[in-house]
């Protein structure tokens, strides 16, 4: 997976994990992948980081990386859904039955 790996975004295959560094702490978004499927199962921003965007940001770049690979987004994460829920630009990437 291509992996740009700006503004603290990283993806760790390794790991199975998007992760955002952000003043020497790390949000991550852990995954599995079945082909061209992200599955995203779940979300974690450490306490220094929460109530300052840092998901939602890592949540839109996760997305972008997605998109940008041509991959197809199953949002299996409470937090994520509730992202594209609230963000319908990102319904195209989105498997036909996780459509929000």
């Amino acid at each position: 997976m291509k992996n740009n790996n700006k503004d603290g975004f990283k993806v760790n295959e390794s790991g199975s994990q998007f992760e955002l560094h952000v003043d020497g702490h790390v949000a991550f978004i852990e995954y599995y992948r079945e082909g061209e499927k992200l599955f995203l199962t779940h979300t974690e921003a450490p306490e220094a980081l929460r109530g300052k965007g840092a998901a939602a940001k890592l949540v839109q770049m996760t997305l972008q990386c997605a998109k940008d690979n041509g991959f197809t987004v199953m949002p299996l994460c409470s937090y994520v859904a509730k992202y594209v829920n609230d963000h319908p630009e990102w319904a195209d990437i989105l498997s036909e039955g996780y459509r929000m």
